[in-house]
């Protein structure tokens, strides 16, 4: 890797974690991330993954026509939106990956949105995802820089844990605007609890949820100044990536982005560690001497989404699945075909499967059941 761009990747990482911070920092993340990525296109959202509620949604490099054309007509039966159901977070897939190439470009929504613009391919990472959440980041090129390769592909691996990691503390600040130079004032208040550590997890601040914590000592427990939690296998990790802060955002790569803390009771906890190293927040870490600020919460009920618990109980195929939900979404035979890029028989032929392993016969009792696992109290 050349210099300049390992500079170009430190720089990015480094303003990826500002954003985690204040939101607003976003829309030129993602302007720089498109330029690293040669995309003409990038995005990131936060959503609700049973209502489709947005969270947090920025985009850069979309004309506003098209993108609310994108958002008002083909964003629930886009298929990398589609892939996000399926793929773990972490996962980084094209469209080639999600449906045959061929059949994307019969699609509607490649012929009457994607190829007007001139695009001609689309990468996503699965930034979360969960029984309630759904968070993903996704870039589109152009026909003039061609098929999304492996070199794109290594790119965003590199920074998909970065991007993970930022969503997940700004969700926990509640994705307000935050001056990180007044960070330890100014988070008091929050939910979780915050801890300003040293290179060796020295405790140098905590706020009020903090302190509560330790009081309590049953997730959290102070030691002769040092920052420590009762689960033993949690409290090295946090320990090894605090540590590694010390040398940079960059340093603590995949490591840590959820850490799951088993506390003495049945309550269960995880901790975000935000580095302080570099960029905006290096101001906070240098005046209290901090690397690192960890943030310790309830965890949420660990369970699958309710497009995988579909899937499942059925035994859907990915195909199955994509035309069913298509049916939901856009109504009857000739629509889905056109929306999905496939024929009226291939449609038809996926449909009677569909009816032989849900046991019904009509596409209204079809739309019944997943609306009964798409319902907050399945």
């Amino acid at each position: 890797m050349r210099m300049n761009e390992v500079e170009e990747i430190s720089r990015l990482i480094g303003e990826i974690y500002d954003a985690s911070l204040d939101p607003d920092l976003w829309d030129l993340v993602l302007e720089r991330m498109a330029a690293f990525l040669k995309t003409a296109t990038a995005s990131i959202g936060s959503f609700d993954s049973i209502q489709y509620h947005v969270n947090f949604n920025k985009a850069w490099g979309y004309d506003p026509y098209y993108y609310q054309l994108f958002l008002d007509r083909y964003a629930k039966t886009n298929p990398t939106n589609f892939s996000a159901w399926l793929m773990e977070a972490g996962d980084v897939a094209s469209i080639g990956d999600v449906v045959p190439y061929e059949e994307y470009a019969a699609s509607a929504i490649f012929r009457e949105w994607g190829e007007p613009q001139g695009y001609i391919d689309a990468i996503q990472a699965t930034l979360e995802k969960s029984a309630t959440a759904l968070a993903f980041f996704h870039a589109i090129r152009h026909k003039h820089v061609g098929l999304v390769d492996e070199e794109l592909r290594q790119k965003l691996k590199l920074l998909t844990p970065h991007l993970r990691r930022s969503v997940l503390i700004g969700k926990v600040v509640d994705l307000h605007k935050v001056e990180a130079a007044n960070l330890a004032d100014t988070l008091d208040g929050l939910a979780a609890g915050m801890f300003l550590l040293d290179a060796t997890a020295r405790m140098i601040h905590a706020n009020k949820r903090g302190r509560a914590m330790i009081d309590d000592s049953a997730v959290v427990r102070g030691s002769n100044g040092s920052f420590l939690v009762v689960d033993p296998v949690a409290n090295q990790s946090l320990r090894d990536i605090v540590s590694a802060a010390g040398s940079g955002d960059a340093a603590i790569g995949v490591r840590g982005i959820t850490i799951p803390i088993a506390g003495t009771g049945i309550q269960r906890f995880v901790a975000h560690v935000l580095p302080l190293t570099s960029g905006a927040r290096r101001r906070v870490g240098s005046s209290h001497s901090a690397v690192a600020a960890v943030f310790v919460k309830e965890a949420a009920l660990d369970r699958g989404t309710p497009i995988e618990a579909l899937m499942t109980s059925y035994k859907l195929t990915p195909a199955e699945l994509r035309v069913l939900m298509a049916i939901v979404e856009v109504g009857g035979t000739p629509e889905v075909a056109k929306i999905l890029g496939i024929s009226d028989t291939t449609v038809k032929t996926h449909l009677q499967r569909i009816f032989v392993k849900t046991g019904v016969n009509r596409q209204a009792d079809l739309v019944k059941i997943v609306a009964g696992f798409m319902s907050p109290l399945c």
